[in-house]
């Protein structure tokens, strides 16, 4: 077995073999309300609905790692949860108790935003899954005999910058990765060497294969097949009779084949890049320096993209880890690094007496085609007709409060 940070022993190939990272971040919606609320590290917390008096209906997505050991489970009754664990609020002794707090997407959508800046920065290419999961493909980034270390750099800078832990695997397909990083939760970095996957993948249990849902393996263990090393043995014939072209798709998994490239879930719609201070900084020209750099990045990766923007905005964290977006609209598609620069000290001109413990820069609204590009001058004409003395977001509705005007997760895919 891969001991958390080391690489398998094996031969190390000869051919250029793909580097593939699946990063997942642990226990995603606790992580976010931890990182809200720091007094909860440490301590129960489940995330969901229906725990309120009065009442009756809800369900857990997402329980801590401490609240497992009681026997909560995402998708479980939230009456089931506070039988296993009461809410503390409600409970003489706080012993034996968990702290319960409803969802709050866009704040998890803000935070996944800084997850994923980091991932695009460092993957060739990246294909996101979902809020808190996704695959890296960064073969041309580093070599097979120094990625342990790379892997290491990705969880560092997204725990520096995002404030939130995840578990790295890293293997030559994307199936692999995914149980290789599933293999060592939470904070773990498994690597799974070319010629090692399919002894990495043989001795574990048949419902850690990548593919595998709870029906599925009770199928298999039915069939007498109880480990991965298992399904690679059997008759694909036999496996595909049972389960269709799944069941090939499984017995080719299981030996470690998988040809699937990471690609992107279609073109992204909108770019951006973060930055935060080691400590809350006071001096605003410091942020405008940082935002500037920011703004310079953000533009030249739209340009190598071919991508054009209608919207300009930023992003500014203010302490404990209150989340303020604002944005300004175009009057139409623009690829002007200057621009990108005035907008965002601009915007973030709103914040010059505020403690800053993260600054960002997004363009949005992006198209690839062969658009007219809208001049700077034309820009001026209209930007009173797209802006007003009061700041508005992308879907032109007034900014207000910590989490007003906060992007979708759509706007960084």
């Amino acid at each position: 077995m891969a001991e958390r940070g080391t690489t398998l022993p094996g031969t190390e190939s000869t051919d250029r073999d793909r580097v593939v990272c699946h990063v997942d971040v642990d226990c995603f919606y606790a992580a976010c309300e931890r990182l809200r609320e720091p007094a909860l590290r440490g301590e129960p917390v489940v995330v969901g609905m229906g725990y309120e008096d009065g009442e009756t209906v809800g369900a857990v997505a997402t329980a801590s790692y401490e609240a497992r050991e009681y026997g909560v489970e995402s998708a479980q009754a939230i009456s089931t949860a506070l039988e296993h664990l009461p809410r503390r609020a409600d409970a003489d002794d706080p012993a034996d108790t968990a702290y319960y707090r409803p969802v709050d997407m866009e704040f998890y959508e803000s935070v996944s935003q800084d997850v994923k800046s980091v991932l695009h920065d460092l993957g060739d290419t990246v294909r996101e899954v979902s809020v808190d999961e996704a695959y890296l493909d960064v073969t041309d980034r580093t070599d097979w005999d120094v990625v342990e270390g790379f892997a290491r750099h990705v969880k560092q800078r997204i725990e520096r910058e995002a404030g939130v832990t995840a578990s790295v695997g890293v293997a030559p397909t994307m199936s692999a990765a995914k149980v290789a990083s599933d293999h060592d939760k939470p904070d773990g970095l498994v690597v799974v060497g070319p010629d090692e996957v399919e002894d990495f993948l043989a001795p574990l249990d048949v419902g850690d294969l990548h593919g595998v849902g709870p029906v599925t393996a009770r199928e298999l263990r039915d069939m007498d097949v109880e480990t991965v090393g298992d399904v690679a043995d059997a008759d694909p014939a036999v496996l595909e009779d049972r389960f269709g072209e799944q069941g090939r798709a499984l017995s080719r998994r299981a030996r470690g084949e998988d040809d699937r490239e990471v690609e992107p879930r279609g073109r992204p719609k909108s770019l951006s890049r973060e930055s935060a201070f080691a400590e809350a900084a006071a001096d605003h020209d410091a942020v405008r320096e940082r935002a500037t750099h920011l703004a310079e990045a953000v533009a030249d990766r739209a340009r190598r993209r071919g991508a054009l923007y209608r919207t300009i905005g930023v992003k500014v964290v203010t302490p404990p880890y209150d989340v303020h977006t604002r944005a300004r609209s175009l009057p139409g598609p623009v690829d002007d690094p200057d621009l990108v620069e005035e907008v965002a000290l601009d915007l973030l001109s709103e914040f010059a007496d505020d403690r800053v413990r993260k600054v960002g820069v997004r363009v949005s609204k992006l198209s690839f085609g062969a658009a007219d590009q809208a001049s700077l001058d034309g820009f001026e004409d209209a930007n009173a007709a797209a802006t007003s003395s009061e700041h508005r977001d992308e879907g032109g509705a007034a900014t207000g409060g910590p989490l007003a005007g906060q992007t979708t997760l759509d706007d960084f895919r």
